[in-house]
């Protein structure tokens, strides 16, 4: 019997090359998690599908091991998520309109995946084309979270977190826009990395908001997830913009000595519950005392618009973005009396609530007389965001807030769109800025008899992403 829950990549690597335990054997072993967890018992809901070539896949990576070509990633079984393209296989983004498409060619990510021999376990489920933060959302039924099967797992990522979090893949990846790695990673007590903006290629990505999304990983340990990064980032030819590494690449000096805590925001209008921010002042008193940094109070004079200039130019991208989905070019079409139609069948009655939510006020954002009003407005505000972390930057190494303010929430409980867009109040200005974030568990909070995790969110400068996992591992050994 393999215990999942102790494994991580090195760990894993370790076991196969000693023989303790073949690829296959492993395998077998998540094959039973998942339809123990996710099929049966608990209907976890965190694939979408599991592939039928597992055993195929395990043989290969096997291969490898005997002829004494593996590399640290070989055999590692990895799922990804249902809006990250892998060749002849389904991928749908949670979609009606996507149902039955099936990806011409790998994503960039996937391809290096592949060139280390992992195992693709399948494809997990998500708020459909990434808009949501709870996995409500998805055409195929929300993705429950593993430590309290009553409430979400998060978004838009839900399945990739839930599937680590239940021991149903070691690895996955995911897509965060605004927060859709961090907080479902929060939600169900796992590790969760947002690299920085065009560190990543996003080719084979299903775009929700182009300027905005970037392809990260979902582990159990800030090691995994240094990992699996250092896999998957660099200049892609496929993707203008990624950037060169080598530009910003952390050196030795770069070591983290200050950590920055913008407490006006924290004591304003966040929402914040109480036990979430007691629990994140003492998880900093651990890290300052422990860990040796020096915690200094930040301003950041204009974080308190992140969520509005968010809300004003996602829902702008969404627009441009979603146009394409017209049952013209792929995926499933309804048909009506003519070419418009056509269109609209195919797009009313294939796209759900959300979709057409953001669509709509992506489009009015847009449009003649309102675009200075809004979409040009929010720019101005994200420029200086990005002055503001700059600065912020030149007095401190890295910066620590709440990844949510709050612990998962009931299935159903915010039916209001603008309660669930508050969750994202925390997470949503790295994304505009570029910056890496990365969120780590910090704890547990009782609710109604349920141990719920809470997670614990560093951001970083532009591609130092290394300062984020030294301040993740040396918290994970004194939290």
């Amino acid at each position: 019997m393999i215990n999942l829950s102790e494994l991580t990549i090195k760990k894993t690597h370790e076991h196969f090359k000693n023989g303790d335990f073949t690829v296959q054997e492993l395998v077998n072993e998540y094959k039973k998690v998942i339809e123990e967890k996710d099929k049966k018992g608990q209907k976890i809901n965190a694939y979408r599908e599991v592939f039928d070539d597992l055993d195929q896949q395990a043989k290969i990576a096997q291969e490898k091991f005997n002829d004494g070509s593996a590399s640290l990633m070989t055999g590692i079984p990895i799922a990804v998520k249902d809006n990250i393209l892998i060749k002849g296989r389904k991928s749908g983004a949670s979609s009606k309109i996507l149902e039955n498409y099936t990806a011409t060619y790998d994503a960039t990510v996937v391809e290096k995946l592949k060139k280390e021999g992992v195992v693709f376990l399948g494809r997990l489920n998500m708020d459909e084309f990434a808009m949501g933060g709870s996995t409500e959302n998805s055409a195929y039924g929300v993705t429950k979270n593993p430590h309290d099967t009553s409430r979400v797992s998060g978004g838009s990522s839900g399945g990739s977190a839930a599937a680590v979090a239940m021991n149903g893949a070691l690895i996955t990846l995911g897509s965060d826009t605004g927060g859709s790695i961090r907080e479902p990673a929060s939600f169900c007590g796992i590790v969760g990395l947002k690299p920085t903006y065009g560190s990543v290629s996003r080719s084979g990505l299903i775009a929700m908001a182009s300027s905005l999304d970037v392809i990260g990983s979902l582990a159990k340990t800030t090691g995994d997830a240094e990992i699996v990064f250092n896999v998957i980032k660099g200049k892609d030819p496929l993707d203008s913009t990624t950037v060169d590494l080598n530009s910003g690449a952390d050196s030795e000096t770069d070591k983290v000595k200050t950590i920055g805590i913008p407490r006006d925001f924290l004591k304003g209008d966040a929402g914040i519950d109480e036990r979430v921010l007691k629990n994140f002042e003492e998880s900093l008193e651990k890290l300052e005392k422990e860990g040796s940094y020096e915690i200094k109070d930040i301003e950041l004079p204009n974080i308190d618009k992140s969520l509005a200039v968010y809300y004003v130019l996602m829902p702008a991208e969404v627009s441009s973005n979603m146009a394409r989905f017209d049952g013209v070019k792929y995926g499933s079409k309804v048909d009506g009396e003519d070419l418009l139609g056509d269109y609209l069948n195919t797009r009313g009655q294939l796209l759900g609530q959300e979709v057409k939510r953001r669509i709509i006020l992506g489009t009015y954002v847009l449009s003649a007389g309102y675009s200075d009003e809004y979409y040009n407005k929010a720019w101005q505000v994200r420029n200086l965001l990005r002055s503001d972390f700059e600065k912020a930057f030149k007095d401190v190494d890295i910066i620590a807030l709440p990844t949510v303010p709050m612990p998962a929430f009931k299935i159903g409980e915010k039916s209001d769109p603008l309660q669930m867009y508050l969750a994202d109040i925390f997470t949503v200005t790295a994304n505009l800025t570029g910056n890496p974030a990365i969120s780590i568990p910090s704890g547990f909070m009782t609710e109604e008899g349920k141990e719920l995790p809470i997670g614990l969110q560093f951001i970083a400068p532009h591609l130092k992403e290394q300062q984020l996992f030294e301040v993740g591992k040396k918290f994970e050994t004194i939290r």
